[in-house]
């Protein structure tokens, strides 16, 4: 079965903040056939965003250029940065305001990695819907289908 990919991407420069990459976010992910059953993984996808792009302006001093990737599975956020300073868990403390960024991605992604490369490291996560499938558009009796979310 061929599986159709959809996908966007974007830079954000560190004079524009994190809001325009959530928002950002959250337009393109209301083109997903399920997006609108499930506000929740949506707002973690938002979430993830933020921690990552904030992760790039505050610690790694650049833009963060993301990309959001649907494979009919899995939703990829994909955050690069020109530090190859991985990013690391750390323990922060009730009263601190910052720290826990890796930790949140951690929690709220299905799975998550980085990697270095010549010019800085790019964190990926990935969020699976838990209805996904029922909503691809698939039309069962038919065997028709599409996986990126246009109709037919």
């Amino acid at each position: 079965m061929a599986v159709k990919a959809m996908g966007w991407a974007h830079s954000f420069p560190v004079s524009e903040g994190v809001h325009a990459g959530r928002e950002w976010t959250r337009r393109r992910l209301e083109s997903l056939p399920w997006a609108a059953a499930e506000p929740d993984t949506v707002d973690a996808i938002v979430l993830a965003v933020s921690e990552l792009i904030t992760n790039a302006h505050i610690h790694a001093h650049s833009d963060a250029h993301l990309v959001l990737t649907w494979d009919g599975d899995c939703l990829h956020v994909s955050v690069h940065d020109e530090d190859p300073t991985l990013p690391r868990q750390r323990e922060a403390e009730p009263g601190d305001v910052s720290g826990r960024g890796v930790a949140i991605v951690q929690k709220l992604a299905d799975e998550w990695g980085m990697r270095c490369q010549r010019n800085g490291k790019t964190v990926t996560a990935c969020f699976r819907p838990a209805d996904a499938h029922a909503h691809a558009d698939v039309d069962a009796d038919t065997g028709n289908g599409r996986h990126d979310g246009s109709s037919n």
